[in-house]
């Protein structure tokens, strides 16, 4: 299990509410409570440890929010510095809170994958370690620690709900998964339609660069997933599921209804799959959502998104 230094063991809830009105079981973990407002923290505690204790006391991230404010709040516990590239899309009210940290905020890119590239560049320059916010076999190994928790906290359910990105939290869990003998449980990987590169992905069974992003789900717009991801996919029961703007959220106001926790539509487009009881999970008795939360969310911001889709 990856070392809880950074990240804390979150809590599962069940819902009564849909387990009621579904008759099946379905529970939230809720890795929306981490310190970093996101399940980001588990992978990226792992990778910057790792650089520190090489030597490495910058570190420089490219990411539209969660993994750069992980990679800030890391830097700040550790005593190193930290530079976050974000592009343009990114909401000011993010990079305000990523600053906040101590860390040098930069816009660069229209898309993360733009961003990526000037990233890599800087941080070469710098001598900093640079800090994938997905790709990274040590990301892969401390996001697992989710999946180690939830092993302890319910018995295996028959399917597992996760938003799709990059595919970090992918890569995690199937790992995690796969440890642990869930093998006979279904990944639901969910994404919304506008950056769905991993459902393109799989349908072709090779990786698919889309040309553009476009959604509101700004912690999903990754043109490209990871390899590691496509090829869990072939190798393991996951399912895509791809949602519009509107439906994930729709699911952000449902949990925050029931729970009381604002979270990204990102995440909404997990618990959207709970929330309308979605055909990939109509075989399943028992249904995990990992909530993996976001910190590019407040209320002004989900009545703005609200009246954007109609």
């Amino acid at each position: 299990m990856a070392k809880e230094r950074f990240h804390i063991k979150t809590p599962i809830f069940q819902s009564a509410l849909l387990s009621n009105q579904w008759n099946k079981e379905v529970y939230f973990k809720m890795d929306c409570y981490q310190p970093s407002g996101s399940f980001k923290i588990r992978g990226i505690g792992e990778l910057c440890e790792a650089y520190f204790l090489k030597g490495y006391n910058h570190f420089l991230s490219s990411s539209g929010g969660n993994a750069g404010y992980s990679v800030a709040y890391i830097a700040r516990e550790l005593g190193a510095e930290a530079t976050v590239i974000v592009p343009h899309t990114t909401h000011s009210e993010v990079m305000d809170k990523i600053s906040a940290l101590g860390a040098y905020v930069e816009v660069v890119g229209d898309a993360w994958d733009d961003t990526h590239l000037y990233a890599m560049a800087k941080a070469e320059s710098l001598k900093a370690a640079y800090i994938h916010p997905f790709d990274d076999p040590l990301l892969w190994k401390g996001n697992a620690s989710i999946i180690d928790e939830c092993t302890t906290q319910i018995s295996r359910p028959d399917a597992v709900v996760a938003a799709v990105g990059g595919g970090g939290l992918l890569c995690g869990v199937m790992r995690g998964m796969e440890k642990y003998g869930w093998g006979d449980s279904r990944l639901i990987a969910a994404e919304t339609e506008g950056a769905a590169s991993f459902a393109a992905s799989y349908q072709v069974g090779s990786l698919v660069t889309l040309e553009r992003v476009d959604t509101i789900a700004t912690s999903l717009a990754a043109k490209t997933i990871a390899e590691e991801a496509l090829q869990w996919a072939k190798k393991q029961n996951v399912s895509p599921y791809v949602v519009t703007d509107k439906m994930a959220l729709d699911a952000c106001s449902s949990f925050l209804s029931e729970f009381r926790v604002l979270v990204e539509p990102a995440c909404g487009a997990a618990l959207s799959a709970v929330y309308n009881n979605a055909e990939v999970l109509q075989d399943a008795k028992s249904v995990l959502v990992l909530v993996c939360g976001g910190i590019a969310m407040s209320l002004p911001m989900l009545e703005a998104y609200k009246e954007k889709v109609g």
